[in-house]
């Protein structure tokens, strides 16, 4: 599946000899993830072309005369979408040749040179982890030394950037992405009381049975599950309430988890409050998304509240959109960008399709949770229907089912 990667801002800087370049930088889920040259991007490709072949996206041509403005912003779309579809290949993502080459970038961008540290890994109890890394380790490498799962069950979890607020609440502001290195991420951010937090990562919550038979993923889930009721993120019954409570003071780890997944939005991402254009534009709302929907409780006049939940089905596509403005800095224009996003969504209501639209900060992680739902729909479909992997090569499976679930854009304001 496509990748996060935009390039909403550029510009135009001095080499060493008086010469004109470009830096384009690069965000990766709606944060600052490099700064980089169109000629170190022409040199990678290179090197991913020697290596494998001709499979990849076209990569934009060279200009042997001035660029127009025209011509620029054309560039700066075409950069944008092969740095999306390069990582759609898996043996790509995962090659020395696509990490090493982020890995620098990313730590010449912000100037963090390699060295050991001390890191803070906080899991959803409240505790933390500290861990000896490198500055270039990656979040996968990390995730590994703070979990000690097996590689099957690792894949349930993932780092994340996560907002602590002095009132307590805490807000998920990014998925880490595995080849992305958490202690730049974590010194380079602009957010706040940021800091790195390990969570799972799988949108239906009947997954959990799948870990239930290692202690380390039940500690894990249990944690984030008596978060998300302390959090009022999952709505148990008075009666449901009781009952965990009962659970959880005799230590009843496995009985909590079992009963919790019947727990209204047990499992969903809760996103902060953010505004809507339903049922009329600048509805407040709180959103959360989890087991194939969207869930939103939306503030009407009067202080009354309508829950509308959107479920996957009936979403045909979607796109996120800047919709931030370009800050001027000393040292240059157009270097950083002041953003604020949307996720446009097309939803069907009977023969009828209909656009709602959020406008949050977190919509790239919205738009992230909406592809998980997809992807575990795949497995499911691809599990229950085997003959249909027999019928088609699988990269032809995932396409045509992409196609029927809907496609995801990302674009600029």
């Amino acid at each position: 599946m496509k990748m996060h990667f935009s390039i909403p801002v550029s510009q135009q800087k001095l080499d060493t000899l008086g010469g004109r370049y470009v830096l384009y930088s690069v965000y990766l889920e709606g944060f600052l993830f490099c700064k980089v040259r169109y000629s170190q991007l022409h040199r990678w490709n290179e090197q991913l072309k020697r290596v494998f072949g001709n499979c990849l996206p076209p990569f934009p041509p060279k200009y042997y005369l001035a660029m127009t403005t025209s011509m620029a912003d054309e560039r700066r779309d075409q950069l944008e979408q092969y740095l999306q579809s390069v990582p759609m290949d898996p043996k790509i993502l995962r090659s020395e040749v696509f990490i090493h080459f982020f890995t620098l970038l990313q730590q010449d961008t912000f100037k963090i040179t390699t060295k050991k540290v001390f890191l803070d890994v906080f899991l959803p109890d409240g505790r933390n982890i500290r861990i000896e890394i490198l500055t270039s380790d990656t979040a996968e490498r990390v995730l590994e030394v703070t979990c000690k799962l097996s590689r099957e069950l690792i894949g349930y979890f993932s780092l994340f950037l996560i907002q602590s607020h002095s009132d307590g609440a805490l807000s998920v502001m990014k998925k880490m992405a595995e080849f992305e290195l958490p202690y730049v991420s974590l010194q380079s951010t602009e957010v706040e009381n940021c800091k790195v937090g390990l969570r799972k990562w799988y949108m239906d919550p009947s997954l959990d049975s799948m870990l239930m038979d290692c202690q380390t993923a039940v500690n894990l889930l249990y944690g984030q599950a008596v978060q998300e009721i302390e959090k009022n993120w999952a709505k148990p019954t008075p009666e449901q309430r009781q009952e965990l409570e009962a659970l959880r003071k005799a230590g009843n780890q496995t009985k909590f988890l079992e009963l919790v997944q019947q727990v209204q939005h047990y499992g969903y991402m809760q996103l902060d409050t953010c505004t809507c254009d339903y049922p009329e534009p600048g509805c407040v709302a709180t959103v959360s998304v989890g087991n194939n929907e969207i869930s939103c409780y939306i503030k009407l006049p009067g202080n009354q509240t309508q829950e509308v939940n959107f479920k996957m089905s009936h979403i045909k596509s979607w796109q996120v959109t800047f919709l931030g403005s370009l800050l001027e800095e000393a040292d240059g224009p157009q270097q950083t960008l002041n953003q604020n996003l949307e996720l446009r969504f097309q939803y069907s209501e009977g023969c009828s399709w209909q656009c709602f639209t959020i406008y949050t900060k977190q919509a790239f992680l919205l738009s992230s949770c909406l592809k998980k739902m997809i992807s575990e729909k795949l497995t499911k479909l691809a599990a229950e229907n085997p003959e249909m992997v027999s019928i088609f090569p699988l990269d032809i499976f995932i396409f045509i089912c992409k196609w029927y679930f809907g496609k995801t854009r990302t674009s600029r304001g």
